[in-house]
């Protein structure tokens, strides 16, 4: 599972930074923090339109309250009784962020996607794209899941990248590629497992190779090599096993799967792991 990582500019930011991109917009014009209540009547919520400021400055509140739901209809309602004034526009963002610290990620996309739509030149549009990105990644939990939403992430945060290379929220998507990239890479290791222990071997070759060939980067490719020395060497291919076990020696010399493949391909165990360190030579040898 890959933690929960907030829409910080990068790794090492606390999630403070969006909120204080929040209280930025909300507080551009010097505005109080009061909060006004809405009037009611016996039956319904009565309809008031009110000047724009203090609905802006309630919807704030209830930010800072923490009351995210009711914070993001707040926000709504500056929109639809003010539509044409500049705090409609802020509003919008302010919905999708209320959206976002709820939980409530689906919400927070379809807002984030519409203000992207209306104001593809605002200045915090680098913003409003990398918070649809962190939406996505931010549901990415589980590798046994579909990994839908993991594409889905890994597609925002290349935009990101790609259309604002120059800003801090590049930087911060590129470390979370990394780790979606991680998380997709174990999504094949599970599923190799899977097969490996049902006994369909091919099937699960075919996984171990894709993760070694598609994510290189990624923690899991000396097990995947590993995974293949083993399923080589119980099909009775001994050629290719121990070539794979040469390569995996080579870039994992100290890893518990290279003692493993080793004790594989020679039958023999490594009694101390740290003195020998350049076993690989000797299976270039039998190659």
């Amino acid at each position: 599972m890959i933690r929960r990582f907030a829409p910080t500019p990068s790794p090492g930011f606390s999630r403070s930074r969006p909120l204080s991109l929040a209280r930025a917009l909300a507080l551009a014009a010097g505005l109080g923090l009061s909060v006004t209540a809405c009037g009611t009547d016996s039956d319904e919520l009565a309809y008031e339109e009110r000047p724009v400021e203090q609905l802006y400055r309630e919807a704030v509140s209830l930010l800072e309250e923490q009351d995210y739901d009711a914070a993001a209809d707040a926000f709504n309602e500056v929109e639809r009784q003010h539509p044409y004034s500049v705090w409609a526009t802020k509003a919008q963002l302010m919905a999708a962020y209320s959206h976002y610290e709820d939980n409530d990620y689906d919400e927070a996309v379809i807002a984030l996607d519409r203000f992207i739509q209306l104001h593809p030149g605002h200045r915090d549009i680098a913003y409003a794209h990398y918070l649809k990105a962190i939406s996505y990644y931010e549901q990415i939990v589980d590798v046994r899941r579909d990994q839908a939403i993991t594409r889905l992430a890994m597609e925002s945060l290349r935009e990101v990248i790609n259309r604002f290379p120059d800003t801090k929220y590049a930087r911060d998507a590129r470390f979370k590629i990394d780790l979606a990239r991680d998380h997709m890479a174990g999504k094949e290791m599970s599923v190799g497992r899977f097969y490996l222990r049902e006994k369909h071997y091919l099937a699960a070759l075919n996984r171990f190779k894709r993760v070694v060939e598609q994510y290189d980067q990624t923690t899991h490719v000396a097990e995947a090599l590993y995974r293949i020395v083993e399923i080589n060497t119980i099909l009775g291919i001994e050629p290719e096993a121990r070539k794979v076990a040469a390569v995996l020696g080579y870039n994992y010399p100290g890893s518990d799967w290279y003692v493993d493949a080793y004790q594989l391909v020679t039958g023999e165990r490594i009694r101390d792991p740290g003195e020998e360190t350049r076993w690989y030579d000797r299976l270039f040898d039998w190659i």
